[in-house]
């Protein structure tokens, strides 16, 4: 797979910026066909339901990345290659899941940035259990909904 260059790197902006930006310490794997990715935030706080997650990746991204608090749970995935699939078609840039994903060879294959946990095959509730657009906390870094948030494979920075 081929990508073009990017205009930043997380490490550098860190170097540029320091403490106006949070550095999530949350070891995220790299499952997307995109490595770097970039945009203003959107969130679902959700637990073993990607109701939610689905809906809101079924709409115009407009190039935002969707961080998902799934808790940390590794029970269930939180999306998968038809849910990516729909963020690609929608414009997002990327997404952040504190949680598993399932399907990782298409997902690799997708021009999207996916940043999670993980993969489980089981499938999670689709009930829309849980909350959208309200700041989230993972593992002490705080994703306010319109911040922007910068992820690579040195990991994920966002606007604090």
């Amino acid at each position: 797979m081929t990508e073009t260059p990017r205009p930043f790197a997380t490490a550098d902006l860190y170097d540029e910026r320091g403490e106006q930006l949070q550095s999530c310490p949350r070891q995220f794997l790299d499952l997307g066909g995109v490595r770097a990715f970039t945009g203003p935030v959107r969130t679902v706080r959700c637990f073993q339901d990607n109701g939610l997650v689905k809906a809101l990746l079924n709409t115009p991204g407009e190039g935002a990345v969707l961080v998902v608090d799934g808790h940390g749970s590794m029970g269930t995935a939180l999306m998968g290659d038809m849910i990516a699939e729909a963020a690609v078609r929608n414009g997002w840039a990327g997404v952040i899941i504190n949680g598993p994903v399932r399907d990782r060879v298409a997902l690799a294959q997708l021009p999207l940035g996916v940043k999670a946990l993980g993969s489980n095959p089981r499938k999670s509730a689709k009930d829309g259990v849980g909350e959208q657009d309200v700041p989230v906390v993972i593992e002490g870094t705080v994703f306010v909904p319109g911040r922007t948030v910068w992820a690579d494979e040195d990991g994920v920075l966002v606007e604090g």
